[in-house]
Formats: C-alpha cells, sequence, structure tokens
C-alpha cells in the first residue's frame, strides 16, 4: 500500500527573479489548475511548509534571507527549483549580483523544475509528484 500524504505546503522565496515564475506560481491558484484542490498550499511562514519554492537567481541582497528562511523550514524539507534561474541555468547566472543557482547558496533541489517561465501545469505535475513521493 502506498502512503501518500494529505497536504504539501509551500514557503516561496523570489530570490532574484524577473518575476515570469512568479506570475507562473500564480496561475496555480486559479479555478483551472486550483492546487488547494489538491492539498497543496503556498504558505506564508516557513515554520508551516515542507517544503521550499525558489525562484530566481539568488541575489547578493537575498541570499541571507533566502538562508535565513531554509533553516526556519522544519526537516524533513523539500528543496525545489522553479525555473530555469533557480536551476542554475537562466539568463541571469553571470549577473554581477548574481550567486547562480539555489544549489550555489543553499545545497542540490530535491526537485528542478526547468523552464523560462516553467508551465503552471508542470509545476502541479511535480508538487503532486512530490506529495505522493
Amino acid at each position: 500500500m502506498i502512503q501518500r500524504k494529505k497536504s504539501l505546503q509551500c514557503r516561496h522565496v523570489d530570490a532574484g527573479s524577473c518575476n515570469a515564475c512568479e506570475q507562473e506560481l500564480t496561475a496555480l491558484l486559479s479555478k483551472e489548475l486550483d492546487i488547494q484542490h489538491y492539498g497543496i498550499d503556498i504558505v506564508a511562514s516557513p515554520r508551516h511548509a515542507d517544503a521550499l519554492l525558489v525562484t530566481g537567481p539568488v541575489t547578493d541582497t537575498m541570499q541571507p534571507a533566502l538562508k535565513k528562511v531554509w533553516e526556519a523550514v522544519p526537516k524533513p524539507r523539500q528543496l525545489i527549483a522553479v525555473g530555469d534561474c533557480a536551476a542554475g541555468c537562466g539568463v541571469f547566472q553571470k549577473a554581477y549580483a548574481s550567486h547562480g543557482g539555489v544549489d550555489k547558496v543553499l545545497e542540490k533541489p530535491d526537485q528542478t523544475i526547468l523552464g523560462c517561465p516553467p508551465d503552471p501545469e508542470k509545476i502541479l505535475d511535480t508538487l503532486r509528484e512530490l506529495m505522493n513521493s
């Protein structure tokens, strides 16, 4: 018998993105996709999260904040890079204030969702897979 989680609570951090990935995350809340219907939600506090969604390349100003949020997410936790920039292969990787992908600052993500920006359906499918694993 497969043990399934009842829900997946995600905290999102924009680590310096162009906001395209954030628009796709917002689309997940639309009536067409409705992530809450699947038991997935975006929470305001990292202390309530099971997973951290990171978008954008990690900029100088966001690096300390990202580390604090990651430390506040209780274990066991998942790190998810959403979009090419967070994955370390986006167009802003070599910008003067960019540290590159999330793996350069925290650790290797548990899941990477590629795309510039990734389709909301792809994000939802990945989150559902993570929830059921």
